[in-house]
């Protein structure tokens, strides 16, 4: 009795690491052979005119897309405020320059080299929704000092953070960081005497989480320091990304600035 060799081998070749194209090939061969057709020495060159043959694979044989996330959801999550932003335009240089729009360049910038190391990043208006107990690794608000004309000696940078909240050691970290590596990027100098109660009392300190390290960055000043801030800003922004994965990933700093 003559036995049914094509659905046998379409089965086993279907189970056997789901090759259903080299299955269609099989079944294809059998449908049409007897026995003392061909010798098995045959064989592979029968695949290959039934491979030829059925080379159009059906849609619904079609391997179905492996999914892949985008977003890893045990990604940290970081809080960059753009100074002034949805709000108003911050301090304004005498040809139009703003400083809200120095600090969304640098902020963007920010952003993207954070999430280039792994990180999801929110980007929020200076008087956010969001941030009404807004909860992440870090907050850090990017601002700029004014383009007013104060002498050589206003040029720098400065730093302040949420030091009178729930998460004052944090924040003294996160300041430690942003000061330590920001200055090394951008060969800036801290300039400490200049730091205002506007920073030292920042209000976002007041509206995120409690246990939310924060911190404010006014990058540098508009006039002395616009080369660097407006030509440059590459450099600007991976200050304040290395300072932000300093703090992240507890890198040590030489001078920890010490909670008072």
């Amino acid at each position: 009795m003559q036995r049914d060799h094509s659905n046998a081998f379409a089965q086993a070749l279907r189970h056997f690491g789901g090759v259903v194209l080299v299955g269609m090939a099989l079944a294809t061969i059998f449908t049409i052979w007897t026995p003392g057709q061909f010798t098995p020495g045959d064989l592979w060159g029968q695949i290959a005119q039934a491979l030829n043959a059925s080379s159009e694979v059906p849609d619904v044989l079609a391997p179905t897309p492996t999914f892949v996330p985008t977003e890893a959801v045990d990604q940290p999550l970081i809080g960059l405020v753009s100074g002034h932003k949805g709000n108003d335009s911050g301090a304004v240089c005498p040809d139009g320059l703003t400083e809200a729009a120095v600090n969304l360049d640098i902020a963007i910038r920010v952003k993207a080299g954070l999430e280039a190391n792994g990180f999801r990043v929110e980007l929020l208006d200076e008087f956010d929704k969001q941030l009404e107990g807004f909860r992440a690794v870090a907050l850090v608000s990017i601002h700029n000092d004014s383009c007013e004309d104060y002498g050589s000696t206003a040029t720098g940078f400065k730093v302040a953070g949420a030091l009178e909240t729930g998460a004052r050691e944090k924040s003294s970290q996160l300041v430690a960081c942003l000061t330590d590596r920001y200055a090394a990027a951008t060969g800036l100098a801290f300039h400490e005497n200049t730091v205002t109660r506007d920073m030292t009392e920042y209000h976002s300190f007041y509206e995120v989480n409690g246990e939310t390290p924060a911190a404010i960055i006014e990058t540098g000043f508009l006039l002395l320091d616009r080369p660097i801030l407006t030509e440059q800003p590459e450099r600007v922004a991976q200050g304040i990304i290395d300072g932000l994965i300093c703090y992240a990933r507890g890198e040590p700093v030489e001078a920890p600035t010490p909670v008072p």
